[in-house]
This record gives structure tokens, C-alpha cells and sequence, in this order.
């Protein structure tokens, strides 16, 4: 599936959250949604995107945004790197892939003898459901944290 990209409706999704609760693309209604994708919890780059997004918090509750960040790890992993990193906004799992595969974003080459994981990347969902940004990284560099903000602005 190709990714999705800007004026395109989001899908919707579930995810498992790290309190077994589903996480939904609905729960988030009249509010902006950042979605963060990362490959894996405790790798260093994905520590820096999650810890960003989290140091930027109080910037996006005013813009009416939440984040979610979504990976493949099971819920129980994604609950002790929050914990570790104090995260403050809610990580789903993304376990059977569904979701990463309706983004677009499910990286399916082989990467050190490991396949099927979540590419780095970040959609910006409006209030109305459409993606308002989309990125997807080289896997070593950041989303642009200025272009999320800048969306953010602009909506």
C-alpha cells in the first residue's frame, strides 16, 4: 500500500494501548492527532523522536493535538519505555501491523535479519479527519518536528 499523503482521509485504525485499552483514530474527534511511528522502543533514534514529542506537549495541547506513538512492540514493552521515559501521551501497539500496513508505513525489507516493523515517520490528522502531513524518514533522521508545528499552526 502506497503512503498516505496530505488531503487524503486517515484511516481509521486500533491500536492496543500499553493499559490494554484500544486506542482509536475516533477517540480522537474535534482534536488534531499526531501519529508518530517508530521501528522499536529502547533503540536510541526512537528514544529522541518519542522524548521530543513529549518535550513538546504543552506546545501541541494548546494547538488542540495530541500525540500517540505506534510501533510494533507489544503493549508490555511499549508500557515500561514509557514509564522509563516518562512519556506522557499514549503509545498503542501496533502488533499484528495493520495499522503501519494502512499508512503505508510498514517497512518490509530486511533490516539485520528483521522485517515487518514501523518505518519512522508522523501524520498530522485534523479535527475533520483528514492527514494534514505526512513524512517518512531514511529511518535515521527525526520527523521534522518545525513542519509538525507548522501544520499545526496552519489548521
Amino acid at each position: 500500500m502506497a503512503i498516505r499523503t496530505k488531503g487524503e482521509k486517515a484511516p481509521e485504525f486500533k491500536l492496543v494501548g500499553t493499559d490494554l485499552e484500544p486506542i482509536q483514530l475516533q477517540d480522537y474527534k474535534g482534536k488534531n492527532l499526531i501519529l508518530h511511528f517508530f521501528p522499536l522502543a529502547f533503540t536510541s533514534v526512537c528514544t529522541t523522536q518519542l522524548c521530543t514529542a513529549n518535550a513538546n506537549e504543552n506546545d501541541y495541547n494548546a494547538l488542540n493535538a495530541e500525540v500517540v506513538g505506534v510501533s510494533v512492540d507489544s503493549p508490555f514493552v511499549l508500557d515500561k519505555f514509557a514509564k522509563e521515559n516518562d512519556l506522557r501521551f499514549k503509545l498503542g501497539s501496533d502488533f499484528n501491523r495493520e495499522v503501519s500496513k494502512a499508512y503505508g508505513v510498514l517497512f518490509e525489507d530486511d533490516f539485520a535479519g528483521m522485517t515487518h516493523f514501523s518505518m519512522r515517520s508522523a501524520f498530522v490528522i485534523d479535527k475533520e479527519g483528514t492527514i494534514q502531513y505526512a513524512e517518512v524518514t531514511d529511518g535515521k533522521r527525526l520527523p521534522s518536528f518545525e513542519n509538525i508545528r507548522k501544520t499545526l499552526d496552519e489548521i
